[in-house]
């Protein structure tokens, strides 16, 4: 009956996206349903994008009060919730300035076309990019051309020339790249879709180096791996390594759909000017309202605090089925974005997980990825583990 749904849905579709067999229907806490009232313990969050779970009363209020106001004006005009948004979003990031999109994917551009003009108005000669073997950045020919999974670009080419690959935590590697046309470093602190593989302290310090020697920008993509998932509300602070240029997106607006790219002081007086940049729905009053509040609600509910300590334990279990299970042969991650490796395709424990009503996802390198709300409890955790374990004993 589900797969008849499934595909009575689909029918208008144009066939992208590997849909799993489930048609879903609503949302609680951290918990997902579908038509039929089956109940699924979600360890995906949407990708990383549902921090503050499903229902949520407090954020659902404000939106629909903002529904009933205004939705959009396009960006020639001011409306408070983008000021209110972007001031918010400054303070949690750490950034100066903020420029609202509509998706990770967007505010990758927009990072992209900021470096350019950067060095553009310096009248470097710079426009070339480094990025990471194994990166994610995004669906668009830019975001595509800066990922640093070949199966991603080779469909599309030729890509955005100028880019060039180095092996994520191998300073040297990057440093055999730099040269006088390299207008900025883009990075992940935490490769997501590549795998969960954290960035070492010293190659984020590194980094940052070779970008103030050189005059080069460091972009940090956090559309994933930021807000509050790893400890810390952006990753980058974990490390004290601030970059130029910030990507975000996914849990900013809490399913609302809306991103953003933050820069510094510096790099914001001399890049972008009005005729640049723009986006007609971007910034708009609905995800404005939606960022400021979710971000009133992380610091009202004490969110990172959460997750360090929900993490701890998260780590501790994951640690103890890598002992339990010979199939799995590694842990990685930090906070509540986690990975374990198999030693084979994990498509069939995702499925068989899927049927015991549980929602995972994968990422490369036969990693099954655990990025769930960031609201779970350590009796969610203890919930995973057992389906988990069902899963695999299959």
């Amino acid at each position: 009956m589900v797969n008849e749904k499934v595909q009575a849905a689909e029918e208008n579709l144009l066939h992208i996206y590997n849909r799993f067999p489930v048609t879903l229907d609503y949302g609680e806490g951290v918990y997902l349903y579908d038509t039929d009232g089956k109940q699924y313990l979600d360890f995906a969050a949407g990708i990383a994008v549902m921090g503050l779970g499903y229902h949520n009363e407090e954020l659902e209020e404000a939106l629909k009060e903002q529904i009933t106001k205004l939705c959009h004006t396009s960006n020639l005009y001011y409306h408070e919730n983008c000021g209110e948004a972007a001031a918010a979003l400054t303070k949690a990031s750490g950034m100066d300035k903020v420029f609202f999109t509509n998706s990770g994917t967007e505010a990758i551009e927009g990072a992209l076309k900021t470096a350019r003009k950067y060095a553009y108005l310096k009248q470097s000669g710079r426009y070339e990019f480094i990025a990471m073997e194994n990166s994610f950045h995004g669906r668009s020919i830019g975001a595509v051309s800066v990922t640093g999974t070949k199966a991603y670009r080779e469909p599309f080419e030729p890509m955005l020339t100028g880019v060039h690959f180095a092996e994520y935590n191998n300073l040297d590697s990057v440093k055999a790249l730099v040269n006088d046309k390299t207008c900025a470093i883009i990075l992940e602190p935490l490769q997501g879709e590549g795998g969960i593989h954290p960035a070492a302290q010293e190659f984020m310090e590194g980094i940052r180096k070779i970008c103030d020697e050189q005059d080069i920008l460091m972009i940090c993509d956090e559309i994933q791996c930021g807000m509050g998932r790893t400890g810390s509300m952006f990753a980058w602070q974990e490390y004290g390594v601030k970059p130029d240029i910030m990507t975000m997106a996914k849990a900013i607006g809490n399913g609302i759909p809306v991103g953003a790219f933050a820069v510094t002081e510096n790099v914001a007086l001399n890049s972008m000017k009005p005729g640049d940049h723009g986006s007609t729905y971007g910034g708009n009053p609905l995800a404005c309202m939606a960022v400021k509040k979710v971000l009133k609600l992380y610091e009202k509910n004490h969110i990172v605090d959460h997750v360090i300590e929900t993490a701890a334990y998260l780590t501790e279990q994951l640690d103890r089925l890598v002992e339990k299970y010979e199939c799995i042969k590694e842990r990685r991650g930090k906070g509540l974005i986690q990975g374990i490796v198999l030693t084979e395709s994990p498509t069939g424990v995702v499925n068989r997980a899927l049927e015991e009503g549980l929602i995972i996802i994968t990422a490369k390198g036969n990693t099954i990825r655990f990025v769930p709300p960031l609201i779970i409890e350590k009796e969610h955790i203890d919930e995973m583990i057992r389906k988990l374990e069902k899963a695999l004993s299959e």
